[in-house]
């Protein structure tokens, strides 16, 4: 696990100079790689490159060390992640003929590439960001894998192209600081987080998850290629039964693949359905005890430490349980906020980290349950997907939103208590009539027509998931199957593995997810609808396949996720800082926000008249990045 760096000049730019700037990129990056660091450049006639990267050394501790050469010393590599399946391809290749000179996974790719050029991407399992530069074919590929769980940034001007695994690094190299993306921002205060192809920034691009970008250093222009393309999902006719033995075989497979280390490893362990059922498969495939690490608050209603302990006894792992509480929070918010280079907001942030930072303390990798419920069908807004076109089909719309006022007026959280009325409100206002429901249910910051109320004319965009709709073929989204490919294309790439990849890196903790796997992704997208959504038994045929493995009923046991308090936070610990971003001259100076409507919706949370939590925490938390990038 590490991080890479790379740059392409347009200019007459010294080796050294490049070397310098690719150390300077490093050094901003040595927490997602402390062990060490590698550079290569070289200066031609008309370009200089350069590539760089930090390493966390996790496997081939003694000879893994980047960048790696080809014999010839044509082909270069510097790689950031984890090949899964690399001691398997490896010796695909030595039946081939192929020669190797270290144990690494890294040289398994540089050589695959050799034999059979970007043909091999596709054979990758694993999580990984990387760059080769070809010189024989004057040609530089980076490519980022199928789930998009290691991030990579990239941008191109008339000074050179640059990519990197953190914005940070790219920012560093740029004369100025780009103007702030009016569709980065948009998605942003949609979503709470900004998914590929977008950043915050203008110019500045995610290369997309299961892509490769390919630079000819002739014509010094790009290309985006597909690595693998994903099958029309078609329904299968296997037996339950038989589904069921495949499911437990692949998921039991993908934990063994995924806990090759020569470093400490664990799990991290809420006590939820996936999570339990990774440290089970981990337990049983390990000849020692395993390490399981939880985290809890001291506030009783987001606590749910005692569901982990339940496994954990069952599986007799070594437990180390963390509880924490604000004063927690008070010392390291800041920087987990900051570390994400743009606005981020999911909540389970805060906890992420500091659960990675104690885990960190014990081992060096960490497999989670991440991907599990989409994978599986896991969510509740699947059931409100699946809840609207019944729905709407059978109550009027005037009737709806008559229904929805009362509920709006009658049902209003006063603090930060997700219970029934919550829920409710959640589900009324999700309910969607045009067609277009989706959009608005993974909206978890603010719907369409509340983003038009907070921001100004000018920074509003229309027509948001325009091109993400594009890609899914333009067709409606309103099954099962659609709502996990949308979560894949967003929410996946987007929120949930931004979160875990910044927070864990930040820490040099190695967080890997064994339910991220192509094999089992596209095994259930064969699969009816019903095996994986049962009336309201979500996961059915993952729970299905370990029910025997676990105490009756455990498996049905509800959980309320990995989220934190921040409500209340910000009506506390917070908000003083809060105050200060609803001030008339900040919100003048930067003309994004109605400064009546966001002053009226902050000061109706701290007064706790309406509890808004969702929309005030990112309002918080973008407040919080364009100070610290802007005003300083």
């Amino acid at each position: 696990m590490c991080g890479i760096n790379g740059i392409i000049s347009k200019q007459h730019e010294s080796e050294s100079d490049i070397i310098a700037s690719i150390h300077a990129m490093n050094d901003l990056i040595i927490h997602r790689g402390p062990d060490e660091d590698g550079v290569f450049a070289e200066q031609y006639d008309d370009f200089s490159l350069g590539m760089g990267m930090r390493r966390l050394s996790i496997i081939d501790l003694s000879s893994g060390k980047q960048p790696i050469y080809s014999s010839d010393k044509q082909i270069v590599i510097v790689f950031n992640g984890e090949i899964y399946n690399f001691l398997s391809l490896k010796n695909r290749l030595q039946q081939e003929g192929v020669d190797f000179s270290t144990t690494s996974d890294t040289e398994v790719i540089l050589k695959a590439y050799e034999k059979h050029g970007v043909e091999s991407f596709k054979w990758l399992d694993g999580m990984y960001g990387f760059s080769i530069f070809d010189k024989k074919k004057n040609k530089v590929f980076i490519a980022r894998d199928f789930f998009g769980e290691k991030p990579l940034y990239y941008t191109d001007n008339d000074k050179g192209f640059i990519w990197a695994s953190e914005l940070k690094s790219i920012i560093k190299n740029l004369d100025k600081k780009p103007k702030i993306s009016r569709k980065g921002l948009n998605l942003y205060f949609r979503l709470t987080y900004i998914p590929a192809p977008y950043t915050i920034y203008e110019g500045i691009k995610k290369l997309e998850a299961n892509h490769y970008l390919e630079y000819d250093l002739n014509s010094h222009q790009s290309t985006i290629h597909r690595i693998n393309h994903e099958p029309e999902p078609k329904t299968s006719t296997i037996s339950f039964n038989d589904a069921k033995k495949k499911t437990k075989e692949l998921v039991f497979n993908s934990v063994e693949s995924r806990s090759i280390a020569d470093v400490g490893l664990g799990t991290f362990l809420s006590g939820g359905v996936d999570s339990s059922i990774v440290s089970l498969c981990l337990s049983q495939s390990s000849s020692k005890k395993i390490e399981t690490f939880s985290i809890g608050f001291k506030k009783a209603s987001y606590d749910e430490t005692d569901k982990s302990r339940v496994v954990a006894n069952l599986i007799n792992s070594n437990h180390h349980e963390f509880i924490i509480d604000e004063d927690d929070l008070k010392h390291s918010i800041h920087d987990i906020l900051v570390n994400f280079d743009e606005p981020f907001s999911d909540t389970a942030a805060l906890p992420t980290h500091l659960l990675s930072k104690k885990t960190r303390e014990h081992v060096t990798v960490a497999l989670t349950g991440d991907g599990g419920d989409e994978v599986f069908g896991g969510y509740n807004k699947y059931y409100i997907g699946k809840m609207n076109k019944r729905y709407t089909s059978v109550v009027p719309e005037f009737l709806h939103n008559s229904i929805t006022n009362l509920s709006n007026k009658y049902l209003v959280n006063k603090d930060d208590n997700r219970g029934l009325k919550f829920r409710i409100n959640k589900l009324l206002n999700a309910i969607n009539y045009n067609g277009e429901f989706y959009w608005d249910i993974i909206s978890l910051a603010n719907t369409n027509k509340q983003i038009q109320e907070l921001l100004v004319s000018e920074s509003y965009e229309p027509n948001l998931f325009k091109e993400f709709s594009e890609v899914l073929g333009n067709r409606k989204i309103e099954s099962l199957t659609d709502f996990r490919l949308v979560d894949k294309i967003l929410s996946l790439e987007g929120g949930m593995l931004a979160k875990v990849d910044r927070t864990s890196m930040m820490t040099s903790l190695e967080c890997r997810a064994p339910f991220l796997n192509k094999s089992i992704w596209e095994f259930t997208n064969t699969l009816p609808e019903s095996y994986l959504m049962k009336g309201w038994n979500k996961k059915y045929i993952l729970k299905e396949a370990f029910r025997e493995d676990f105490p009756e009923n455990f498996l049905e046991k509800s959980k309320s996720g990995f989220g934190s308090p921040t409500g209340d936070w910000l009506r506390q610990s917070l908000r003083k800082e809060l105050e200060s971003y609803i001030e008339p001259k900040l919100l003048e100076d930067q003309g994004i926000f109605n400064v009546d409507y966001i002053t009226r919706l902050v000061k109706d949370h701290l007064s706790s008249k309406k509890d808004s939590t969702f929309r005030v925490w990112s309002y918080y938390c973008f407040q919080k990045w364009y100070k610290y990038n802007y005003l300083q």
